[in-house]
């Protein structure tokens, strides 16, 4: 198996990402049976990657970092089938590899092509949220009409959430600061502030009826899950969390790790060319809060890891030498 010499970025031990991560030069190989290998034009940047450094999901190290990205095919693994080098794609690193998203050369197991109309960069911020807004609304299977209350709305999972949650037919209400009321109310949300006094002012939106379902999208352990359970009318099956697994477990919620872990979903590849079909046709939008060069990769993890990036962070691949 042949290999490419590839700049990455990539931690050797578990720790902090500020503390751990190492811009270095890694080997990376052919693609294995089912992926390809691309020339990387930028790399989304999530929550998860950062994660992954303080050891989520444990694995041989060294490992890379960067989930979401877009790139030029430039090599293809056995039995890929309609992609071709030369395409311009996004879509999923294999995280479990010494080298990942951020890096001159990424391996994708699942993508879609880049449609037109779509800027490769804004693609790249597309397929971790894709598919957890996707998988997560289709193992709820929420039937058009249904209130659903969508927790920390202004963090991108959220943001995507309420689009999609919308064009399925159901009434919305979110939670948000000021940075991203106004797109939501223009995507057909009620907003609200997140934060004491939530029940209140959701029941003030509602009548007094609260809500069918919550799903929750806010960093993990920020605010009681049991203000959602009240506004459900007590009943913790009826709120589903992405992050807080804690207060979840202790009051009986759902977290969607755990359903998704089980349940029949679309393929990832079919979800992303979904998402970008819609980004491409502009009716379905991540607002980009900073595109960094490759050199400044620092200040952009400081920037993600701060909690409050205000949109999706991108890197851009280095520079070729």
């Amino acid at each position: 198996m042949s290999t490419e010499p590839s700049r990455v970025l990539r931690f050797q031990e578990n720790g902090e990402p500020l503390d751990v991560l190492l811009d270095e030069q890694a080997e990376v190989a052919d693609p294995p049976s089912g992926s390809i290998r691309v020339h990387v034009i930028a790399t989304g940047l999530n929550p998860a990657d950062w994660a992954l450094t303080t050891g989520f999901l444990p694995g041989p190290l060294p490992r890379g970092v960067g989930y979401d990205v877009a790139g030029v095919v430039e090599s293809i693994g056995d039995g890929v089938a309609a992609t071709h080098v030369g395409d311009v794609v996004f879509g999923s690193a294999d995280l479990s590899l010494p080298s990942a998203g951020v890096a001159e050369l990424a391996i994708l197991n699942h993508w879609a092509a880049v449609p037109t109309g779509l800027d490769p960069v804004q693609a790249a911020t597309l397929p971790m949220v894709a598919i957890t807004t996707a998988w997560t609304l289709d193992v709820l299977d929420l039937q058009p009409g249904t209130t659903l209350l969508v927790n920390g709305a202004g963090g991108m999972v959220g943001y995507a959430m309420v689009q999609i949650a919308l064009r399925r037919g159901l009434k919305v209400i979110a939670t948000a600061g000021p940075a991203f009321t106004r797109d939501l109310e223009a995507f057909g949300a009620q907003v609200t502030a997140y934060g004491d006094g939530i029940v209140e002012r959701v029941r003030a939106i509602t009548g007094g009826a609260g809500v069918d379902f919550v799903l929750d999208a806010s960093r993990a352990n920020s605010g009681s899950l049991g203000d959602f359970v009240a506004l459900t009318g007590g009943d913790p099956q009826r709120v589903m969390t992405i992050s807080n697994h804690a207060g979840a477990d202790e009051l009986g919620a759902r977290v969607n790790l755990r359903e998704l872990r089980t349940a029949a979903l679309a393929p990832a590849d079919e979800v992303f060319a979904e998402f970008g079909e819609l980004a491409a046709r502009g009716e379905f939008h991540l607002p980009i809060a900073e595109v960094f060069p490759f050199d400044r990769w620092r200040d952009a993890v400081e920037r993600s890891v701060s909690g409050h990036p205000h949109g999706k962070l991108v890197l851009l691949a280095p520079p070729a030498a």
